[in-house]
């Protein structure tokens, strides 16, 4: 078993619990996060001020883990349960891969942005960019300071995996490159944002910076890479150990590309040992085709249908001045889950 790092424990358990309610303005707080390696511990005591992101971080990976799969099998369940991860998790699969590869990004986006907001004392706004400004704008504003992100996010992700006591080589290089690649789209995610200036609002001046998009972006640009995700074995080539693709080693493995080490379960039934929570019970769509479908979801098993009626409000009007009066109404939807 490997050792957990600090999203793995932050983004399923004590930390979204607990770590919101911490003033993180002593060393000895950090003790509070089970699991750190050395690195990590000392990275935290030196940086307390960067703990609110981190928690934030975490929450923010939970929520668009679920959200990004709420229409398919695994629905991101797996983390519920961490640090005591499910064996999906553990092993290498390419869950694994998007949850990692997501926290990784989102930690540096959660820097990134107090950074510009003015949250941190050790880091402001982004120099401004190098390149040149076009005569229609110019350079100002506050930018993201997605360098600082970078920097700090990937001391804390990367820490575990860079200690021979977190697991074998093969999983922590797989680790490591999903880590860069979550980096990757975040930088992918890095953008120029204007604001105008000018009388009446004719912009005859217009300031713009490089900021960052929301974690929604960078969350679906990960699963689309989760769904085209390698699988690789690890092989030795001149003096160094690197993944090579499974069914196609004669080419190296892309930087962008998610990667990942055993097949998962196919999530259709209830198996702890492999970390599947089935699919008994969840909702389905019957006039879809997609993931959500209810022939995928439920694994041919079949579907229950039931009605359920909705109150609401509606034939609201406005009254001058100044209340909405509005009729309550029932509406029957159908629903239908997976046996």
């Amino acid at each position: 078993m490997y050792v957990l790092d600090i999203y793995d424990i932050c983004v399923c358990s004590g930390l979204t619990a607990d770590g919101s309610s911490v003033g993180w303005n002593q060393t000895h707080h950090c003790k509070l996060l089970d699991g750190l390696v050395p690195d990590q511990l000392q990275l935290c005591k030196r940086n307390l001020e960067l703990m609110h992101s981190i928690v934030h971080a975490a929450r923010l990976t939970k929520s668009a883990c679920r959200s990004s799969f709420s229409d398919m099998r695994w629905n991101c369940s797996s983390i519920e349960s961490a640090p005591h991860f499910t064996p999906d998790l553990a092993k290498g699969t390419r869950e694994a891969a998007f949850v990692f590869s997501l926290a990784a990004a989102l930690a540096s986006h959660s820097i990134a942005r107090a950074c510009a907001s003015g949250e941190l004392p050790s880091c402001s706004c982004a120099p401004a960019p190098s390149e040149q400004a076009a005569p229609d704008f110019r350079w100002g504003g506050c930018g993201d300071n997605v360098r600082y992100g970078l920097q700090m996010g990937s001391a804390f992700s990367d820490a575990p995996m860079r200690n021979r006591r977190s697991g074998p080589q093969a999983f922590r290089l797989i680790q490591l490159h999903n880590n860069a690649v979550g980096r990757q789209a975040l930088m992918d995610a890095l953008e120029m944002k204007c604001k105008c200036h000018g009388v009446s609002g004719s912009c005859s001046v217009k300031t713009c910076w490089k900021g960052l998009q929301d974690i929604n972006s960078i969350s679906a640009d990960l699963k689309s890479k989760y769904l085209s995700a390698t699988k690789v074995i690890p092989r030795q080539i001149g003096t160094r150990r690197q993944l090579v693709p499974r069914e196609m080693e004669v080419r190296p493995v892309g930087e962008n590309e998610l990667v990942y080490l055993v097949s998962s379960p196919d999530y259709c039934s209830q198996n702890a040992k492999q970390g599947s929570f089935g699919t008994t019970d969840r909702q389905c769509n019957k006039t879809a085709t997609g993931s959500e479908s209810c022939g995928l979801m439920c694994c041919g098993r079949g579907y229950n249908a039931y009605t359920e009626v909705l109150v609401e409000r509606c034939q609201c009007k406005y009254h001058w001045c100044c209340y909405v009066s509005c009729k309550t109404c029932h509406r029957t939807i159908e629903r239908y889950v997976c046996k």
